[in-house]
């Protein structure tokens, strides 16, 4: 059986550029990142990008990648067709431009509807600017379909889907049937390493636009569904802080004195 596989991403600020380097408007609400400091593709997103190029290695399968935002570079985003996938296609709208968690997976959801037949969606577990976790399980909400949050493996077997699935205490075995969307957590492994050959190939793969329109999406409908509001965003305080040097005679006299002070303080 030929698998129709999904990947939702996101474009994200670098997550390992100089936290000194951003910014917060606090007018409109946005981060601003370093000048000179391109997006990057939200890195747990990569993990699940990885899992869907797995199966793939082993299965016949196809491989759409789908990403909603603004200002979305073409040149990052490419990346996912260099690493294999098949088809990227950007959901790009002025009405999509301030969305929270729900209704970003209420589109997303009707984007991956439109594609017809698909068995399984992966997305990341989180995003690196938002640490939310919420879109992946919303978009199995819409769809009426089993998710399975932070698999740290993933195989096919008798045609279904056997996933390990990260806990505090270590992992849990789960199946399911296709259609199921998994979201996947950074144990999986990064994504593969592309060459230059493969960036410059993908380079030349169109790739596909839709608006709302495309999509059928009712606007006032997409407005009546928000559940959430970022009120204000601002920079954390800055706490003046003290260091205190515990000492001991020996290695195992200095961590005594450390248990004990971290006793004395609370802390444990």
């Amino acid at each position: 059986m030929s698998l129709n596989i999904v990947v939702c991403i996101k474009q994200v600020p670098d997550p390992e550029a100089p936290v000194s380097g951003y910014k917060v408007d606090t007018e409109a609400r946005r981060v601003i990142p370093p000048p000179g400091t391109p997006p990057v593709i939200n890195p747990d997103d990569e993990n699940a990008l990885e899992a869907a190029l797995r199966i793939k290695d082993t299965h016949d399968s196809k491989i759409t990648v789908i990403s909603m935002g603004r200002n979305l570079a073409k040149a990052v985003l490419q990346k996912s067709l260099a690493a294999g996938a098949d088809e990227l296609i950007f959901l790009i709208d002025g009405a999509f431009d301030d969305l929270d968690s729900y209704m970003t997976a209420f589109v997303l959801s009707t984007a991956i509807r439109k594609l017809g037949e698909y068995h399984l969606i992966f997305a990341g577990r989180m995003a690196a600017d938002s640490n939310a976790g919420q879109v992946g399980i919303g978009i199995a909400e819409f769809l009426e379909i089993p998710c399975v949050t932070t698999a740290r493996k993933i195989e096919l077997h008798d045609g279904r889907v056997r996933m390990e699935r990260t806990i505090s205490d270590g992992y849990e075995v789960i199946e399911a049937p296709f259609p199921v969307l998994i979201t996947v957590s950074s144990e999986l492994g990064d994504l593969r390493v592309v060459s230059l050959p493969q960036i410059m190939a993908a380079r030349k793969k169109s790739v596909t636009t839709l608006k709302s329109d495309d999509l059928g999406i009712d606007l006032a409908r997409l407005s009546q569904l928000r559940r959430s509001k970022l009120v204000k965003l601002f920079p954390p305080p800055r706490r003046e802080g003290s260091c205190e040097i515990i000492k001991g005679e020996t290695g195992q006299e200095a961590g005594v004195n450390l248990a004990l002070k971290l006793k004395e303080s609370g802390v444990i």
